[in-house]
């Protein structure tokens, strides 16, 4: 029997939206399975259960008529719907998930299963290798194909947001003797520019959670944050987040590989997204800042000559 509604979202995305957007969500949390139930009925899908996952959306398996699975994603934020529905078409057919119906009006799409299960298929032996050269393809595509769409650029977002949140929190945060190692890794950042290699569509969250491996072992990028600007600044997140406090030196040597970029030009980018993560972990109180400083340390500690251009 066709589902109508998977009722109530999950406690635990419940709460990890209202950690994220503040007590204004929870009328939007008490619509979402009424906006999935709208979205199903629309494309003929029946809904199967809900993935428990995510800081941004609320996700849910369903099935299309003849059996095959699908993820319905329902976004708070409509214009972050917006940007990922684009930066996903943009991406047609790269190393990304397809998408295969979008409702602007209810900000939730459709999107391809990856590996036919939430959280894809087995990883592969060679999974950074693949990884990377996955990244190198989403960014040759996004230069070949960006015209004249509206996502943000990563030049408004340093500007605006990350330097001006690292300047609030060293002002005001009680970093004990963790200040030496900020202070250290933001002024070998201060005067960072993009270089001269040609812009592209970044995906610009390059965590471990969002990159999935397909049926045949082919790595899937999901769950953008897309930008446009320097290639550096995804490779350089790769570095330091995928899998944070292990293997950066090795993820920032194949990066370099991957993308032809020199290491002295990526290491000020990691040590700029490094001093900008240890800062928000320490005013959120998040235990990852203990790794993220030994990380910073390491990065302060790499015998380079940071140049910002190529």
């Amino acid at each position: 029997m066709t589902k109508r509604t998977l009722g109530e979202i999950p406690a635990g995305c419940r709460q990890r939206l209202l950690a994220h957007y503040g007590p204004s969500v929870k009328p939007w949390l008490d619509a979402v399975p009424g906006l999935l139930a709208r979205a199903a009925g629309r494309w003929k899908l029946t809904l199967v259960a809900y993935h428990d996952a995510g800081h941004a959306s609320v996700i849910a398996t369903a099935a299309r008529p003849d059996g095959r699975p699908l993820l319905l994603k329902a976004w708070v934020d409509p214009s972050r719907f917006r940007h990922e529905v684009e930066a996903l078409r943009l991406w047609a057919r790269g190393p990304t998930a397809e998408v295969v119906e979008a409702a602007d009006d209810l900000a939730v799409a459709a999107l391809e299963l990856i590996g036919g299960q939430p959280g894809g298929a087995v990883r592969p032996r060679r999974e950074l290798q693949m990884v990377a050269a996955a990244v190198h393809g989403l960014h040759t595509l996004g230069r070949h194909r960006l015209r004249s769409e509206q996502l943000p650029l990563l030049t408004d977002y340093l500007a605006h947001d990350v330097r001006p949140q690292i300047e609030r929190r060293v002002r005001d945060l009680d970093l004990g003797g963790w200040r030496p190692l900020v202070e250290a890794g933001f002024a070998a950042v201060a005067d960072l520019e993009e270089g001269s290699r040609r812009a592209t569509v970044l995906h610009a969250d390059l965590y471990r959670e969002n990159v999935l491996f397909d049926w045949r072992g082919h790595p899937r990028l999901i769950d953008p944050l897309p930008m446009v600007g320097d290639p550096a600044f995804d490779w350089a997140f790769w570095s330091v987040y995928y899998e944070l406090g292990r293997g950066t030196s090795v993820r920032l040597a194949v990066a370099s590989r991957a993308s032809r970029i020199p290491v002295p030009v990526l290491a000020p980018w990691c040590r700029l997204l490094a001093v900008h993560g240890l800062l928000f972990y320490v005013e959120s109180g998040d235990p990852r800042a203990t790794f993220m400083a030994t990380v910073l340390s390491d990065l302060l500690a790499t015998e380079t000559t940071p140049r910002s251009g190529s």
